[in-house]
């Protein structure tokens, strides 16, 4: 794991928005605003960044002595002869933390099937990274079968076995929300938080980090329960707004220890 179970994540993917140049460039104001919070260093909001993968190195050195983790977007299952794939074993080698693997794209126009997750999941946790697990329902519909959804997708990706579920931080995105004018509604993604970590604490995980992402932006965090952060899209290559969400996730930090704003953690 990056942090305790009660660290917030703050993190950010550029996917491909960006050319090589622009992506030093944000990187830079992005240092600039972690820099600027010196209260980041105490473990208890956790900024990640992660950007698309020839930028990686660069960033690797950009990033060094500062809060910001660095993640890559993908990753293969293993090393071998896998043409055009990076092994988790080579992102560890160039400094990342965490790897996103399972996101929504991936799924639908990549034919990325859960057993192929799984296998992911596996390599990256064996090479130390920590699996940012992408996980949500297609369709707006009721908070409870949407945390069903999202469970079953969790047992999936560890193929049963919860004690690498331990290991992951979960992205939980409705896909009917990533790229739309506006979040799901802070009630219906804290619901689903609610009755997912029900679930999850049949198996000693009720406290597992689980960010939410999907048109995430700067005044949302503050709205939700249960929640152990953001994952930010395109809202945050505005770096200013990585800033002001940094800023929403120290506010519910304490000087005697660490808390998210969840009730029910």
């Amino acid at each position: 794991m990056l942090s305790a179970p009660d660290t917030l994540f703050i993190g950010v993917s550029t996917k491909m928005y960006m050319g090589y140049a622009q992506s030093l460039a944000w990187l830079e104001q992005l240092v600039a605003e972690v820099d600027a919070r010196p209260a980041l260093a105490a473990g208890r909001v956790v900024p990640f960044v992660i950007p698309s993968f020839p930028v990686l190195p660069a960033a690797a050195r950009m990033l060094e002595g500062t809060s910001l983790v660095l993640g890559a977007q993908n990753c293969g299952w293993s090393d071998g002869p896998w043409t055009g794939e990076v092994s988790p074993s080579m992102l560890a080698e160039l400094g990342a933390g965490l790897v996103e693997i399972g996101h929504a794209e991936r799924r639908r126009f990549f034919a990325e099937d859960e057993a192929m997750i799984a296998l992911k999941v596996s390599a990256a946790v064996d090479s130390g990274l920590t699996p940012l697990l992408c996980v949500g329902e297609r369709d707006v519909g009721d908070p409870e079968a949407a945390a069903d959804t999202v469970f079953r997708q969790i047992k999936a990706a560890v193929a049963g076995d919860w004690s690498v579920a331990s290991q992951l931080v979960i992205a939980y995105e409705p896909v009917w929300a990533i790229g739309a004018p506006e979040p799901a509604s802070a009630g219906y993604v804290s619901r689903v938080a609610a009755a997912l970590r029900e679930s999850l604490g049949q198996h000693g995980l009720a406290r597992m980090p689980v960010v939410y992402g999907g048109s995430a932006q700067p005044g949302l965090l503050p709205q939700l329960d249960g929640v152990s952060g953001l994952f930010l899209g395109r809202f945050a290559h505005d770096a200013t707004n990585f800033g002001r969400v940094l800023d929403e996730a120290l506010s519910f930090c304490t000087a005697d220890a660490p808390k998210t704003p969840s009730k029910g953690h």
